[in-house]
């Protein structure tokens, strides 16, 4: 097939163009750079269905218009999004823009010639789960930061070009994605900042109480999940979670990363508001209809995890040296 990848050089979308290739595919990327780089594709660019890697802004209608132009694509995966918590609270317009009116300019290039679209969501959607069966696609959502909100919008838009004009999509919410490509710094997620810090001797900070729980999706399993949801037809106009049925709360994922390395501090929660207390993921649907089950257990993740990020600082040396 032909595939096009928003955001595939970003931390999931290189993985999916991974896991895409490794299927035969041939993928077309596009990507502003704006929270990731070209370097992390670079272990793909000889491959022979690797067609293109595109810097473009989602939000150029022009330039988007011309690769679809151009290209007859079979299948949209919309990894393309601002994704920070935190900064959406200080700067809601470029999020807004960035995760919803992007989404709608893309629809109407896919619509254009029936191209299905996966959009990638978030669990950040959800109110926190109440009980140990875990959230579910039918569970409550809560806007509770205006990424939230801009997912929410996005999703709905995406649904609605299904239900309007039949076009095939499908929405996934993956759970708080960890793995190695993931940014070490503000931009990045818990288990990448802990190991950065634990590595570089630092403490490792957490916002309030730490009581907070989080369900870990390594990011194989993840890209895995989504690229599957693409490929099946029996999700379309659907919307699906994937996660670990598991979660761990920050001040055990503080203790099992630092092993006694690294001191611990609790600090004020920068925006307590948008905080979500409990995370815990039902897959029961993407386990029934895409036989999808995650594969890496969270104490393997962080192994893996911190391996690449000690090897990134020893390549970081290098360069200096």
């Amino acid at each position: 097939m032909n595939i096009l990848v928003t955001g595939g050089t970003g931390f999931i979308g290189r993985w999916v163009v991974g896991r895409l290739l490794k299927d035969g595919q041939k993928v077309w990327v596009i990507d502003n750079l704006a929270n990731s780089s070209l370097d992390n594709l670079q272990e793909y660019q000889d491959n022979e269905h690797l067609q293109r890697v595109s810097i473009m802004d989602l939000k150029d209608r022009e330039a988007l218009t011309a690769l679809f132009r151009d290209t007859a694509f079979d299948l949209c995966y919309h990894l393309a999004a601002s994704i920070n918590v935190q900064d959406s609270i200080d700067d809601p317009e470029t999020t807004f823009n960035n995760d919803t009116l992007a989404t709608f300019y893309l629809l109407e290039e896919c619509k254009k010639q029936q191209v299905k679209l996966v959009f990638m969501s978030t669990c950040m959607v959800y109110a926190r789960a109440d009980d140990e069966l875990g959230i579910t696609e039918e569970s409550p959502i809560k806007p509770a930061s205006p990424y939230a909100g801009a997912k929410i919008a996005a999703e709905n838009m995406v649904l609605s070009y299904y239900f309007a004009y039949g076009l095939p999509v499908v929405v996934v919410r993956p759970f708080n994605t960890y793995g190695p490509y993931q940014k070490t710094g503000g931009e990045g997620g818990v288990v990448a900042i802990f190991i950065h810090n634990k590595l570089k001797k630092e403490p490792l900070n957490i916002y309030g109480n730490g009581t907070q729980t989080r369900d870990l999706l390594y990011v194989e399993d993840c890209a895995d999940f989504v690229v599957e949801a693409g490929y099946s037809d029996r999700l379309n106009g659907e919307i699906v979670n994937a996660g670990t049925g598991k979660d761990i709360s920050i001040n055990h994922l503080a203790e099992l990363i630092s092993g006694g390395q690294a001191p611990i501090h609790h600090i004020p929660h920068i925006h307590p508001q948008s905080e979500i207390q409990k995370l815990l993921c039902n897959f029961r649907k993407a386990e029934k209809t895409l036989s999808w089950t995650p594969r890496v257990t969270i104490e393997e993740g962080i192994k893996q995890t911190e391996k690449w990020i000690q090897s990134s600082f020893h390549k970081k040396g290098r360069a200096k040296s």
